[in-house]
């Protein structure tokens, strides 16, 4: 409606403008302050407008970028792609899923930003997976399959999910369902007219509602101001019949994500090609180049390459063995074949399983028992116990008498609600490093040797012991992980991870973590760390804020590369820091499925793994 406005008065703007329903940039000044007026075309209600002068800028200021950015979105809408959230999608390009009932809509992600080189235009592909299903229509089914949880099985499926309202294009996340009301009732609008959800969208969009008796699911944005200082708080209700889920549902991303792989995971030269026709779409489209041009721009046709720095390999050790990574840069035949730096002893430990899965434990701890040796772990026959009650949250809770092992190994099925229960009791009510797993995991006899031996390294690391390690020759050196997990149980509450190679020193830190950082001269470097088998890999973004111990370029990006070798859940190397991936396991956990702080007993183990 604004952009309308707006549009009425180009005699007095002129014709070449960039506005983004606040700020207006103009290439020529006006008065200090220019008062318009405009009819508002859905009440024919006069509106005053004040443009006023705020300040000029030159074009090297970094103060032009979200107007290089809001001339880019113009660009975007000219090539016909539409504005989803913050990346443009192609409509014209969606590819159908039938058999998963899913679509994907291409596009990229966009954004001009000041480099050393000057003035660059970041871009990157990006896809949408949509539903062909409105929520509506998964109502419909939860009602057919239990009408009296029907109002709580929709709240647990929608309540925190994202969906898109085609109309529009725009995305909501869903906070809650008002039950009570439906498209008949009324709402105000702006200027004070009310008016019923049907006839609103009837004469908006042009969109005739089937179901008149639907809830209303509700989002709460966040407090934002608009110009002046008004804060805007207050709820929006959308109609389920015209919201339509975005992403994979659980129960189907492992029979769609093959097929959804092969359009998302794209590789390194499709990859290129379409950034590259991204390009070649802006510069051989006239409206879009003169829309550029107005302001004194133009993108080149060609993307920039660059030359890399490529890192010696690291140097992985052992024990009593070492060895120089392959290409590959996977290392999981040699950690099972030679004993790892320091190992745990399992003298007295537990497994815990139901009935269903008594030749399966048997196996899992003769087999056990034949790899540990190879990898330095000495083992003794664990207590085994049969739970025929590990079907259910109470029946976990008669674990607690055997928590006194250290570790306990817990066999269940794929539930959340189980999984989470065993945490909890493990990491919080009593608090011994545990082993969940799923039995599934351990029925397929061909690969049950390599699946003990990834079972046996994880339980030696939450026990204590160390796997492998590079060669860090930096004396005195503490690396903190931190990240944050936010808690889906509880709302506007998140979870935070921090994780120190050193225990001892987190009393320094927290002594002085209030420091006032004193030089702000950023170097930042690109590092592809890890190695992928399908698709494009993306490198990690990093960003040296504080250098006070004065490393070059080279040794921040060596001791980076360094610390991507060293978790010691994956033989081989991660796309971020060791610590960092540690403290995101530990958020995850914690916000996910724990929903409190673990127990300090467990502090200095990786329990969380």
């Amino acid at each position: 409606m604004r952009f309308g406005m707006m549009k009425e008065h180009r005699p007095t703007t002129g014709e070449v403008v960039a506005f983004d329903g606040s700020i207006l940039y103009l290439p020529k000044r006006l008065e200090e302050v220019v008062h318009l007026k405009a009819e508002r075309k859905t009440d024919n209600q006069e509106i005053d407008i004040k443009i006023q002068l705020t300040k000029i800028l030159p074009p090297s200021s970094d103060l032009c970028i979200p107007f290089y950015n809001v001339v880019l979105r113009r660009v975007m809408k000219l090539l016909g792609l539409k504005l989803v959230g913050r990346n443009h999608y192609d409509p014209n390009a969606v590819v159908i899923l039938g058999k998963h009932r899913l679509q994907v809509w291409p596009g990229y992600s966009t954004s001009i930003k000041h480099t050393d080189g000057g003035l660059y235009l970041i871009v990157d592909i990006s896809h949408k997976v949509l539903r062909n299903d409105s929520v509506l229509d998964v109502m419909n089914l939860f009602y057919q399959g239990s009408r009296e949880s029907f109002q709580d099985v929709c709240t647990k499926e929608f309540v925190g999910s994202i969906v898109i309202t085609r109309y529009n294009n725009r995305i909501y996340r869903i906070d809650d369902i008002e039950w009570s009301k439906s498209p008949k009732d009324t709402f105000t609008l702006a200027n004070g007219t009310v008016t019923t959800f049907v006839d609103y969208l009837r004469k908006n969009y042009g969109i005739t509602i089937k179901e008149l008796d639907q809830p209303l699911l509700i989002h709460r944005p966040n407090e934002r101001s608009k110009p002046g200082g008004k804060v805007i708080t207050g709820e929006i209700l959308l109609l389920p019949e015209l919201s339509f889920m975005t992403g994979i549902p659980e129960k189907m991303k492992k029979e769609a994500m093959k097929d959804l792989t092969m359009h998302i995971n794209v590789g390194a030269k499709q990859h290129t090609q379409s950034l590259k026709q991204l390009l070649h779409n802006i510069n051989s489209n006239n409206e879009a180049v003169s829309e550029l041009a107005r302001w004194g721009l133009s993108i080149s046709q060609e993307i920039l390459v660059t030359q890399g720095r490529t890192l010696p390999s690291e140097n992985i050790c052992l024990h009593s063995a070492s060895f120089v990574i392959s290409p590959s840069v996977d290392w999981s035949r040699e950690v099972v074949r030679d004993p790892s730096i320091s190992t745990v002893p399992l003298n007295c430990w537990a497994v815990i399983y139901p009935r269903r899965a008594t030749d399966q434990a048997e196996e899992l701890v003769t087999t056990f028992t034949r790899v540990a040796g190879p990898m330095g772990i000495r083992i003794e026959r664990p207590i085994r116990s049969i739970h025929s009650q590990l079907t259910s949250e109470v029946g976990i809770y008669s674990m607690f008498p055997l928590l006194v092992f250290s570790p306990v190994c817990i066999m269940i099925g794929n539930r959340d609600d189980l999984y989470s229960a065993i945490k909890k009791l493990c990491c919080i009510q009593s608090p011994v490093p545990s082993q969940a797993f799923n039995v599934r995991t351990i029925s397929q006899p061909q690969k049950l040797h390599s699946i003990a031996q990834q079972i046996l390294l994880q339980i030696n690391c939450k026990l204590g012991g160390e796997l492998w390690t590079v060669n860090v020759p930096l004396r005195y050196l503490m690396v903190i992980g931190v990240d944050v997990h936010h808690d889906v149980s509880k709302k506007s509450r998140s979870v935070m991870g921090f994780v120190a190679s050193f225990i001892y020193l987190i009393q320094k830190y927290s002594e002085n973590h209030n420091c006032e950082i004193i030089q702000f001269k950023l170097v930042d470097f690109y590092l592809m760390a890890h190695s992928i088998r399908q698709g494009c890999g993306l490198p990690t973004h990093y960003i040296a804020v504080y250098n006070t111990a004065n490393l070059t370029p080279y040794h921040l990006q060596s001791l980076t590369y360094k610390m991507c070798h060293l978790y010691w859940n994956w033989p081989g190397t991660i796309r971020v820091p060791v610590l960092r991936k540690y403290a995101h396991k530990l958020a995850f956990l914690s916000g996910q499925y724990l929903h409190s702080e673990p127990a300090i007993q467990l502090s200095e183990k990786l329990f969380f793994l």
